[in-house]
């Protein structure tokens, strides 16, 4: 038999200052009638609940509502959003992008540091821009396997003596950059940095696996980052921030169960199954690069990607698809995505040209390039959707961004011969920016949890 139990007062005040925590976040300023609107609280429990939240310094009077009289009914209470500052980083073979945010995940400033420009200025710039928006500055590079992987960046430094690199001075660059713009921002010291990086990130213990594919200096930063006192700092897979984002404020809001294909440089995938991430056991989920699919030369193996997806769907391979079809895989320079892709440009440089050329096949209707594409998609996908069936897959990246609703509907039309289960394929619009506004809601969610407490 089991025995119901009731909430200790102590809980039930607990549980309640969430609840209306969580309604200030999501709505905004609230009067206490609002409040008791929508928790469904008494009268004397939401005056009891504001109390408290003043005196512990979240909450604060915010003005008062133009819809009452003046009063106290007309009071709006809101969320003190410099209570804690926070950073979202997004780190990528060519550099680094950061945004620093308030407690309400509104940005306050951003930097971008260049890998390949060691004495250029990384000044921050700040501004009221969100953190997902369109460019390319949060967009990911690579998925953690060697054909993923950008160029080097800078090798790092050896051992006792060496001679500071390229990528020491990145790292001290990186670490003064994001000072200085929390310090514009107003912000003392930040209570938690979320970073999304390319490669596998133990989900025991928060390690980045770098198998020697990644430029060293991605490590030194992290270690950096954590020899702060006061800071938490959370690594993540860079496209499962990409994931979280399309999930939270993207393509895949209504969805508990969805899969995001990133298509870009490299290729991956982020797996979200009844509203939570899926990392996998080691941190794999989701490296699709690996996946044996027909049409390539031999099989990928453990330690490269070459035969597999990724050979199929790289923004190479898009490239060396479009010449094939008469189409010129130029960037838009209008965007500043770099330089023209030529036989013997490296395939970092190529990345740019892969979306402005899906862009250019859709405006044109270039049929017969488009479902090539998307039945190599398809393939992809449909290994995702008969495992676990999310039911819904997101194309994001450059590539999915650039084909948008109309790559979109060729995958799911061909992904319907493949694949007995119904699926739906959306494209991504969380933008460019989505490792970026991942890191910011990851960063966010971990405040939250301990100043608001709960879950």
């Amino acid at each position: 038999m089991t025995t119901a139990r009731t909430a200790t007062p102590s809980t039930a005040r607990a549980i309640n200052d969430r609840l209306a925590l969580d309604l200030l976040l999501e709505r905004g300023p609230l009067t206490a009638s609002d409040l008791r609107a929508l928790t469904g609280l008494s009268r004397p429990t939401v005056a009891d609940l504001l109390e408290r939240l003043q005196r512990s310094g979240l909450v604060a009077h915010a003005g008062e509502s133009a819809a009452l009289r003046r009063g106290p009914n007309a009071r709006l209470y809101g969320l003190v959003a410099d209570r804690a500052h926070l950073a979202g980083i997004d780190i990528r073979a060519s550099g680094v992008s950061l945004v620093v945010a308030d407690l309400t995940g509104r940005t306050l400033g951003t930097a971008t540091i260049a890998a390949s420009l060691p004495a250029a200025s990384a000044a921050p710039v700040v501004d009221g821009e969100e953190p997902n928006g369109s460019g390319d500055a949060g967009a990911p590079e690579s998925t953690g396997c060697s054909c993923g992987s950008s160029g080097s960046g800078g090798s790092g430094g050896g051992g006792a003596g060496a001679v500071t690199t390229d990528g020491d001075l990145l790292v001290e660059r990186t670490v003064e950059a994001l000072l200085a713009t929390a310090a514009e921002a107003g912000a003392g010291e930040l209570h938690t940095v979320a970073v999304g990086a390319p490669g596998l990130v133990d989900p025991a213990t928060g390690t980045l696996n770098n198998s020697g594919k990644l430029p060293e200096w991605h490590t030194k930063l992290l270690a950096a980052l954590r020899s702060r006192p006061g800071t938490e700092v959370i690594l993540e897979n860079e496209v499962n921030l990409a994931g979280i984002a399309e999930h939270r404020i993207g393509a895949a809001k209504d969805r508990r169960d969805f899969a995001l294909i990133w298509l870009g440089h490299g290729v991956g995938a982020s797996v979200i199954l009844d509203g939570r991430l899926r990392r996998g056991a080691s941190g794999g989920t989701g490296e699709i690069g690996f996946l044996p699919v027909p049409g390539t030369i031999g099989l990928p193996d453990s330690k490269k990607c070459d035969g597999g997806f990724h050979s199929t769907v790289s923004s190479a391979a898009i490239c060396e698809l479009a010449a094939r079809h008469g189409l010129r895989a130029e960037p838009d320079t209008e965007e500043g995505t770099g330089a023209e892709a030529e036989p013997g440009v490296g395939a970092e440089d190529r990345e740019p040209a892969a979306g402005a050329v899906v862009r250019r096949a859709v405006e044109t209707g270039a049929d017969d390039f488009l479902d090539e594409l998307a039945l190599r998609i398809a393939v992809g996908a449909s290994a995702i959707c008969v495992v676990l069936d999310p039911g819904c897959v997101v194309l994001g990246g450059e590539i999915g961004q650039a084909g948008g609703p109309e790559l979109a509907s060729r995958v799911e039309r061909h992904l319907s011969r493949l694949s007995p289960l119904a699926t739906e394929v959306r494209a991504g619009t969380a933008g460019g920016g989505a490792v970026l506004a991942g890191a910011v809601l990851t960063a966010g969610d971990a405040v939250r949890r301990e100043l608001f407490g709960g879950d």
